[in-house]
């Protein structure tokens, strides 16, 4: 068989490499199947070339990920249109978070002939092997698909436990270069970022997240070094962002990773997602000697009322603990916080404000985004069982058109007054984060005409 992978636009330069489709492409390597690599994020081709390519190469399948939100759904609608119009129309699988809790809404939506539900590292397998042998999609596990106008929904597959099971993300299939562009927090300009996953899943049960898999299955130490290694031996990079939604999913985890990178002497920069409730200060000494620099912390909200109606898991005393002590130890933190949860207020909002002014260590722009109440999440139920949301076609036509703005009001306040508040709110941070940066600029200008900095290259280079 012969399979393409789209890797969509993201309409930037800076796209982050896609590793869940690298995933899909190693396992399909192994399997022997003739595997060829789409990178529309790559040339920014148009969807009418993508028609085109189908026309010129004939594939017996199609394989497309996405996630929920707005730019990504805009994307996939106009490359099913696409992948639709081809004369040589390959079968046309869907997979990634974003189809996954509506999968008959995307079928129909898209005209997509299957889609993939979890982890389709098992499934993929099996669905081209039925394709293959011409027998029937309906003993597949982990599929929705569309036969004869009818859409049938199969028995969800179990999770991967064993993740040593899955090979190696396919690297040496994609445009690697091309992923050098993308920056993270205290990353110079030479510096190679590239993404991997430590583990899959979450202890979690956050009330707007939509990923539908429960609980946490971790990689052993010993194969994320290896991974490590061969990707500095290979495409010397010197930077690894973790992207799984959870790196710091117990203590003893966490140590144990750290401990595992300070004796195989890795001697590379990294960044990873972690929670407050464990960030103690012995643990984060030891991330930081073990090469972490950066720690994406969701927050959410800075009230513990709040907090709670978002099933968080964590007060406003653990943040603060936990903030400090990143902080102190040298690593910069990331702050995520949200707008319009359940029982949010004006008062609440500012609570956020100000916690983002206190702490700001000058890393990273901080703004305050609206929630989102994306299908699978218990919020986007809730919006439904309140009369506030119809269906998936009110969220993704009507609803939700940008995720700076606001989809589903859960306040008390208009939507006017809630798009004002947020205004006020983010011109405050834009103007710290803007006066930080003019307070820097005249530091350097001191240095330069004041004391004859040589290393100066100039302000345009900024």
């Amino acid at each position: 068989m012969r399979i393409l992978l789209v890797v969509y636009d993201n309409g930037s330069h800076l796209h982050s490499f896609p590793i869940g489709l690298a995933y899909i492409a190693a396992i399909l390597r192994a399997q022997g199947i003739d595997i060829e690599i789409y990178s529309q994020d790559l040339h920014h081709y148009p969807n009418e070339h993508l028609t085109e390519y189908l026309d010129k190469n004939k594939f017996d399948a199609l394989g497309y990920s996405t996630i929920g939100g707005y730019f990504q759904y805009q994307q996939l609608m106009g490359a099913a249109a696409a992948i639709n119009k081809s004369r040589h129309r390959p079968f046309f699988i869907l997979g990634g978070h974003g189809p996954v809790p509506e999968p008959e809404y995307f079928l129909k939506k898209t005209g997509a002939d299957a889609i993939v539900m979890g982890e389709g590292e098992n499934t993929i397998i099996e669905l081209l092997d039925a394709l293959a042998h011409k027998t029937s999609l309906s003993q597949v596990k982990g599929i929705a698909y569309q036969e004869n106008n009818q859409i049938h929904i199969n028995e969800r597959r179990p999770l991967i436990h064993n993740l040593a099971s899955i090979p190696m993300p396919a690297y040496g299939l994609f445009p690697i270069e091309y992923y050098r562009l993308l920056r993270m927090p205290h990353v110079s300009p030479a510096e190679f970022v590239m993404p991997m996953i430590s583990g899959r899943g979450c202890w979690f049960k956050c009330n707007f997240c939509y990923r539908m898999d429960t609980g946490f299955r971790a990689r052993s130490p010993e194969s994320i070094i290896e991974e490590i290694e061969f990707l500095k031996r290979t495409y010397k990079i010197s930077y690894i962002a973790f992207m799984d939604e959870l790196l710091m999913s117990s203590v003893k985890r966490t140590e144990e990773l750290c401990n595992a990178f300070i004796k195989a002497q890795l001697n590379i920069k990294w960044d990873c997602n972690g929670r407050l409730n464990y960030a103690t200060p012995a643990l984060l000494k030891l991330m930081k000697k073990a090469g972490c620099v950066f720690i994406n912390y969701g927050i959410e909200a800075f009230d513990d009322q709040i907090l709670k109606n978002m099933n968080k898991c964590l007060t406003t005393k653990q943040i603060i603990a936990g903030i400090e002590a990143t902080l102190a130890v040298g690593i910069s933190p990331g702050y995520n916080i949200i707008f319009g949860n359940i029982g949010e207020t004006k008062e609440t909002l500012e609570k956020g404000v100000q916690f983002l002014l206190k702490y700001d260590d000058g890393a990273q722009m901080r703004t305050i985004r609206p929630v989102t109440p994306y299908p699978g999440s218990p919020l986007y139920d809730y919006a439904i069982n309140q009369g506030l949301l119809k269906d998936c076609e009110d969220f993704y036509t009507n609803k939700h058109t940008n995720s700076d703005l606001l989809s589903i009001n859960f306040t008390n306040l208009t939507d006017t007054e809630f798009h004002q508040a947020l205004y006020e709110a983010n011109s405050r941070l834009l103007k710290n984060y803007f006066n930080n940066k003019r307070r820097d600029y005249q530091k350097m200008a001191k240095k330069l005409y004041l004391e004859k900095d040589d290393a100066f290259r100039g302000f345009r280079q900024m």
